[in-house]
């Protein structure tokens, strides 16, 4: 389904939005969604960033990976 979207744009915007219109050979409505697109991987990341796995093991310890307690004497 696609929505139409109204924006006020300043001219400077205006004007960066036909350049990069131009350069890429992109329409303006591509463009914007791409610029969406990117803005929405940098913002709203929907996951934490962490070790994969943390805390998903038997020993109920939700740091074992992370916690510099518990890899004190880890390797030797």
């Amino acid at each position: 389904m696609t929505s139409i979207v109204q924006a006020r744009l300043d001219d400077k915007s205006k004007k960066t939005l036909v350049a990069l219109s131009r350069a890429l050979g992109w329409s303006r409505s591509e463009v914007l969604r791409e610029g969406l697109r990117i803005l929405e991987s940098g913002y709203l990341r929907r996951k934490k960033r962490g070790v994969i796995g943390l805390g998903k093991f038997r020993s109920g310890v939700t740091d074992l990976g992370s916690n510099k307690k518990h890899l004190r004497d880890f390797g030797k």
